[in-house]
């Protein structure tokens, strides 16, 4: 790796704070900025074997805050950026899609344009890297995969926003020449993410012998992607990728949402010591939640192909691997 200083957003949560604990150690040489505003699913405690290394800095405050970015640029002269900063729960987005306008569209802006007048002089070297969401597609019938080239159909304000953020994002490399790379991610899970999403929270439903709130008749199907083969991803599109391209990231492991909720329970049950089965009688189809996509998968030939990168993590050794990690955490879980 060629930067010296590299300003992470998002580092204190799920995907962030994975990331930000690989490339310290990973990158001695390197000074690592993480920028985190510590909203309700950030958390610093998730840092605290790197805290004390001389190349972090932990710095607490919002993307949208320009005095603060353009402060951060005058102090660490950065030479790239790794933007994971966003709103990302679809449900939250619809009860406040404000929030996720100004947060993933208005943050985004504000460090895209921050960054170019810093780098105004010369982009030699420099890079803005821009991680999103296969949501931003829309949603897939039975058939078919995202690729980097699928028009965008975003279904959520959620979507909506990440999409807007993507095309600004573009604008920039397009109108400016200013050095970008995007990455379009599916379903991430693993250890350490905030128990609304729907592995953890079934999870910790499942210990408090809590209902598991099913969208629909449970047939929309995700595609899902472990955490560390994410952040691999990641780290080799920052040091490899090329110029103004995008990249489609994702585990090949499309499954139909009642089937993650079984496995889930099927392995729960087993390191809780419970009779086979016991926590099907938790299973609660609710209403469909609106907008809701039917299926996502993505075709990630061109990160295989051009980097040489693909999953390594099965579904079943790292759901394995997730489940029994919050059994053990918790007593320490939101």
């Amino acid at each position: 790796m060629t930067k010296e200083s590299i300003l992470i957003t998002g580092g204190a949560g799920f995907i962030g704070s994975h990331l930000v604990r690989l490339m310290v150690k990973k990158y001695p040489d390197t000074q690592i900025v993480n920028l985190d505003a510590l909203t309700y699913a950030g958390d610093t405690l998730k840092l605290y074997e790197i805290e004390e290394l001389s190349n972090y800095q932990f710095v607490h405050g919002n993307i949208t805050d320009t005095a603060l970015v353009k402060k951060l640029f005058a102090q660490y002269d950065f030479d790239g950026i790794i933007h994971l900063a966003a709103e990302s729960h679809v449900d939250q987005s619809i009860k406040n899609p404000l929030n996720f306008a100004q947060t993933n569209v208005i943050g985004t802006l504000t460090l895209l344009e921050t960054a170019r007048r810093a780098w105004e002089g010369s982009f030699e070297g420099k890079l803005f890297y821009h991680v999103s969401t296969d949501e931003v597609y829309g949603s897939l019938g039975a058939e078919g995969k995202f690729t980097e080239t699928t028009a965008y159909d975003p279904r959520s304000p959620y979507s909506a926003s990440k999409a807007a953020s993507d095309h600004f994002v573009r604008v920039y490399f397009h109108t400016y020449g200013f050095p970008i790379v995007l990455s379009n991610c599916s379903n991430n899970y693993g250890p350490d993410q905030y128990p609304e999403k729907l592995i953890p929270l079934f999870i910790k439903n499942i210990v408090q012998e809590k209902l598991l709130p099913v969208y629909g008749d449970g047939q929309n199907v995700r595609d899902w992607l472990f955490i560390e083969d994410h952040v691999d991803a990641i780290d080799l599109i920052f040091q490899k990728g090329k110029l103004g391209s995008t990249y489609n990231i994702g585990g090949n492991n499309e499954i139909k949402n009642i089937d993650i909720v079984q496995q889930v329970i099927s392995i729960a049950d087993k390191y809780l010591g419970r009779p086979k089965g016991y926590s099907q009688k938790l299973i609660n189809y609710v209403t469909e939640r609106l907008g809701h996509d039917f299926r996502y998968a993505i075709d990630a030939s061109k990160i295989k192909n051009e980097l040489g990168w693909a999953p390594k993590t099965s579904f079943e050794v790292g759901i394995d691997q997730t489940v029994y990690w919050y059994l053990n955490q918790f007593d320490a879980l939101p």
